[in-house]
């Protein structure tokens, strides 16, 4: 890493008014990092290198996508469930070999070819990765490419989204678009909403228009997530869907200012997901129940976690609950520990198990006061390209299984 420029403390009393990520925290990082903590410094080594990594990629559209979405239009976002496979031969009267069937757990690759699903993963990860690299750092390349990203994806007329996800995960010859298909956003668009607010610190690159524009096209597709019908069916999911739904809304109210609705949807999540969807004994039935169930079980903690870092901006304490029968975020995240620090092993299906899924989930139990998690923490499996927990402290999907 190069040394740090004079810029790399600009605005460094000014915390960003982020969703999950805990902003006064990065704040006070940045100071430290100043002042030359080398513990930072091999952190923000390891980021600026998986930003460098995006700095010659994209921007990427939805209108590049060889055949548009089954509306026609092509700005509309279109993706292709992962897990349906085709069951005959393809031929010219049948070219995508119909009837499809599910294979749980097991990716079909044609979904990684002519839908929007590969480049949005890309947008996701590399306006965050910017972002925070421009943040520490104040190298204005990464800011500059960050904001041509998001402008080309969500703003540019000639190129940008339109706020719906009307044709996700479509199921060829059978579905033109499902409510489940709103994970492919859930699961990480909340990553955006923070590249934005730390953009919004004073990245030369991100303009008041930009910033106006931004946040038009999180209001419409806010409102469209709460009154369209797929955005009700997915809210009413039981699983992680459900969760990682109520995680979008309630970052999306709080970015666009309805803090009161972002209030809501945190503390209606402790009866409706945590004593629904957790065990007295921390397991995730729902999740266990699928082919890979350590990457599920995971997953969602992710979204539960994520949520509960929104409610500290809303003074909502999610961590604090307990369900009737004892149901509880540190229950879930220690049902996990035996297997996330390697002493037992995961006694349930799982494909492809990766131990440093949970790492992120164990950091964010301890920091929010649990021992037990606290103790676990020099026990876990490091992530592919470092752990990067003390630069952004809130739990990504560390094991992404979206290609």
């Amino acid at each position: 890493m190069s040394e740090q420029p004079a810029s790399a403390v600009h605005a460094v009393a000014r915390a960003p008014r982020t969703a999950v990520l805990p902003g006064e925290r990065m704040r006070y990082a940045k100071i430290r990092l100043a002042l030359g903590d080398r513990e930072l410094r091999t952190a923000v080594g390891q980021l600026t290198r998986r930003a460098d990594g995006w700095l010659d990629q994209g921007p990427w559209t939805v209108v590049d996508k060889p055949r548009p979405a089954p509306g026609g239009d092509v700005h509309d976002y279109l993706s292709q469930a992962p897990y349906w496979w085709p069951s005959r031969t393809p031929t010219a009267d049948n070219p995508w070999g119909c009837p499809y069937v599910q294979r749980d757990g097991e990716r079909n690759p044609e979904v990684d070819s002519g839908t929007d699903r590969q480049d949005l993963e890309k947008v996701f990860d590399s306006s965050y990765d910017l972002a925070l690299a421009w943040y520490y750092t104040g190298e204005r390349q990464y800011a500059r490419k960050a904001a041509d990203i998001l402008r080309t994806w969500f703003l540019s007329p000639d190129t940008r989204m339109n706020p719906n996800l009307d044709h996700a995960q479509f199921i060829p010859c059978k579905y033109d678009g499902r409510a489940i298909g709103i994970i492919d956003f859930s699961q990480s668009y909340t990553s955006v909403v923070d590249a934005v607010a730390l953009l919004e610190t004073g990245a030369p690159s991100w303009t008041s228009a930009d910033r106006e524009a931004m946040g038009e096209w999180n209001s419409d597709f806010l409102g469209w997530l709460r009154n369209s019908d797929f955005g009700k069916q997915e809210a009413a999911a039981a699983n992680n869907h459900g969760t990682f739904y109520d995680m979008l809304v309630a970052g999306l109210a709080y970015a666009t200012g309805d803090r009161g609705l972002a209030r809501r949807t945190v503390r209606e999540a402790a009866a409706k997901r945590v004593d629904a969807q957790i065990a007295a004994d921390g397991s995730q039935p729902l999740e266990l129940a699928r082919t890979r169930s350590w990457h599920y079980s995971t997953f969602d903690l992710v979204a539960y976690t994520r949520l509960a870092a929104i409610g500290e901006n809303v003074g909502v304490d999610l961590w604090a609950h307990r369900g009737p029968q004892g149901q509880s975020l540190f229950a879930a995240v220690r049902y996990l520990l035996p297997a996330a620090t390697g002493s037992e092993p995961w006694p349930h299906p799982e494909l492809e198990f990766h131990r440093f899924a949970a790492s992120d989930v164990v950091h964010a139990a301890a920091d929010a006061g649990d021992g037990a998690a606290r103790r676990a923490l020099p026990l876990l499996e490091t992530p592919p390209g470092g752990d990067l927990w003390a630069l952004r402290p809130a739990a990504e999907q560390l094991d992404s299984i979206a290609g």
